[in-house]
């Protein structure tokens, strides 16, 4: 079953449980899903859904913190609550291992030596990590990698 048909069902079962969270970002998710594909005029495969919710799930992290910044624990909770509904429709994610591993590999593969070569380093593993991690982490990850 493709992520679209997934995001189908379960909005179905949304209604019919009257979950107006759930109902409501299974909504956004589809609604952005079908603004990408009227922006490159064809409909997305599951890759390209995944990027929409990584995408999703970036605006949601950084709503969440700017709110807790600014004293609206309430909204800040609104979206986390929508970030848990987003994140059951991505792949499992990677452990931080997982992540390592595989900059080790993206470094020997483009021999990077140094900062000046995070830029190839993040390219090769964003690629591989799209939707199962999360970027911020990843460049962290990486910076800390080359640095060291």
């Amino acid at each position: 079953m493709s992520l679209q048909e997934q995001l189908n069902t379960a909005m179905k079962d949304a209604m019919r449980a009257k979950d107006s969270l759930r109902l409501n970002t299974i909504r956004m998710i589809r609604t952005a899903i079908k603004n990408r594909e009227i922006d490159e005029r064809k409909e997305l495969d599951d890759q390209g859904v995944i990027t929409v919710l990584s995408t999703v799930v970036k605006q949601r992290r950084e709503s969440a913190q700017v709110y807790r910044e600014n004293g609206r624990p309430e909204l800040a909770e609104k979206e986390e609550q929508e970030l848990a509904v987003v994140m059951e429709f991505l792949p499992s994610q990677l452990s931080d291992d997982e992540l390592k591993a595989l900059i080790e590999e993206a470094v020997t593969e483009v021999g990077a030596a140094s900062m000046k070569d995070m830029g190839k380093v993040m390219k090769v593993v964003a690629a591989k990590t799209t939707g199962r991690a999360d970027g911020k982490v990843v460049s962290e990850l990486v910076k800390a990698r080359l640095s060291a």
